[in-house]
This record gives structure tokens, sequence and C-alpha cells, in this order.
């Protein structure tokens, strides 16, 4: 593989990526960009592309590219939308389609597309989810996304360029967005959380895991046309995610050992039975394929980059 564009590279991930190939040096990465404004100040070629969509012009930006990266997208929303699901088939499916099928007409060799677990589910009970596991999809977002890994598989079928899907858990760093940002304000404020009797399991990845995975399969031959969970290879209860975020941050985690049951009952008369989920149920995932398929070994320890992610956003506050 020679030259790489890259979607999404000014996002959490994608920066971290776009950092991680120049640091390589083994590509030049260009950029498809949908603002003017872009802000990365780096030695790379953008490409101002407006919004991204079904019926966007990628030829200019295709131009010689022999992998498409492709992690732009819509992501998860807060705000209820009565056409939520359309607003993430344009953005998600369509917008990854179009791209998709001009990059394989431009001769694109690969094409990686970020995924999600949410593919597959929210929860495990008995087994983890691996790349055999029937998706199960129940969110808006994940449809979109399973749409869309449906479209590439089919357009590999019909075409010489190969595709690549990767489908990674939660992300998390000491600048993580979204709830895991919050789970680091809560363990900062040394606020008691009601989570000592939680005794459950939850793979996760480490946002330098997941750009090293990304860089490893643009190249690796053995990746073409196929689907991958990726994750550090290592399960955390909540509690002990809160003990290693604490023990990074320097001081001593506060849990109280609050009934399961009850943070059940009440996250149900609250409404937030997502969020009693993804703080007390299970999610994990089987990387065996991507272990003995690959060769790929997660290059940072998961206990390691949880009290990284601790320490930090502790030097990221006192510093503010």
């Amino acid at each position: 593989m020679n030259k790489v564009l890259l979607t999404g590279a000014t996002g959490f991930v994608g920066s971290a990526l776009l950092a991680h190939l120049e640091k390589q040096a083994n590509h030049p990465v260009s950029i498809a960009s949908r603002s003017q404004h872009v802000g990365i100040e780096r030695d790379c070629q953008v490409f101002n592309l407006g919004e991204f969509g079904a019926q966007t012009n990628w030829h200019l930006a295709l131009g010689g590219v022999d992998c498409v990266v492709h992690m732009a997208g819509r992501a998860h929303v807060l705000i209820r939308e009565t056409n939520a699901l359309e607003l993430f088939r344009e953005a998600n499916t369509r917008a990854t389609l179009n791209l998709a099928t001009q990059a394989a007409a431009e001769g694109v060799k690969r094409f990686i597309f970020i995924s999600s677990i949410g593919v597959n589910g929210a929860y495990t009970t008995d087994l983890p989810f691996s790349e055999l596991s029937v998706p199960t999809p129940n969110a808006d977002y994940a449809i979109s996304k399973q749409e869309a890994e449906i479209g590439l598989l089919q357009l590999a079928q019909a075409t010489e360029m190969d595709v690549v899907i990767i489908r990674p858990p939660l992300v998390y760093a000491a600048h993580a967005p979204g709830n895991f940002h919050r789970l680091l304000q809560l363990v900062h404020s040394g606020i008691p959380l009601p989570f000592g009797r939680v005794n459950n399991s939850r793979s996760m990845i480490a946002l330098e895991n997941l750009v090293d995975f990304i860089a490893f399969c643009i190249d690796h031959p053995a990746a073409a046309n196929q689907v991958f969970l990726a994750s550090d290879g290592v399960d955390f209860s909540t509690g002990q995610m809160i003990r290693l975020l604490a023990k990074g941050m320097g001081r001593k985690a506060a849990l109280v050992p609050f009934p399961v049951s009850l943070l059940r009952v009440s996250a149900k008369l609250l409404g937030k039975q997502g969020v009693y989920t993804q703080l007390c149920g299970s999610l994990q995932i089987d990387v065996s394929k991507a272990k003995q398929l690959l060769g790929w070994t997660p290059p940072l320890s998961a206990e390691a980059a949880m009290i990284r992610a601790g320490e930090g956003f502790n030097n990221r506050i006192v510093g503010s």
C-alpha cells in the first residue's frame, strides 16, 4: 500500500490515527474534510468536499489513493429526532457506500470501514461477541452501520477492491468524549459511586491500541474482506475501571457497595436503562481472530492504558 485517504481526521480517533500514521512514515496521508477550516497543523493534503453524502464527488480526493480509512459519519446524538434513522442512513450508510463505490472505480485497493460493536448488540450474557455472532443492532446508529457493512461486503464481491470492517467497543483515553469523559469527571470529583457490588465484564479498547490495529490493517494481506472485533483483550468490571482511573489520578476510589437490584430499579424509574446497561451490564468481545489471523497484539496493556487515562485526565484538570 502507498497513499492513504483518511476521513474523520479531526475526530477523537481520526486525529490520533493521523498522528500515528505520520509517525510511522510508511504512507503519505491525505485528508477529506467537510469543513473549510480543518484545524490540522500537519503536512498533508486536505480536500474540502463539504458534507459527505450520497451525491458527494470524491474524484479529486481519490486520485492515486491505495487505501481509504473511513471514520467520518454521524455519531450518537442525545436529542431524540423523529427522522433519526433516516439521518443516520444518509450519513453512515449512503455516504459510505457512495465513497466506496467511487473508490473501487478509481482503483483503490483497500477500503477500511470503522463500524461499531453496536452492530453485534448492546450487551452480552453467556458468550462474548465474535465475528460469528448474529448481528442484533438495537439502535439507529448501529443499524446504519450494519447496513453500510452489508453494502461494502457486496461491493467487495463485485469489484477488485477489498474491504476491511472493524467494530470497536468503547474507545477510551484521557481526552475521550461522551460517557467515558463523564466517568472520568465523576472519579476525579471524589463523589462516592454506587458500583461496589457491580460484577460485570466489559471489553473496551485504548485509543492507542485501536489506531495501532487500524494501521496494522492497512497493509496486512490477510485482512482483506474480513470483519474484525477489536479490544484490549482484557475485560474490566465498572469497579475495576474506577479503581484504575483513580490510581492514575493519585487518589483512592470511592466505591459504595450499593445493591445492583436497586440500581436497576432506579435506572428504570428515571428512564436511564441505557446508562444502567453501560455501567452495570456486560459486553465482552472475543478478539482471537485479530490475534490469530493477523498476529496482532495490543501494544499497550489494558491496565496501563486505564491508569494512563486517569493520569492524563488529572494532569489536564490540574494544568487548566
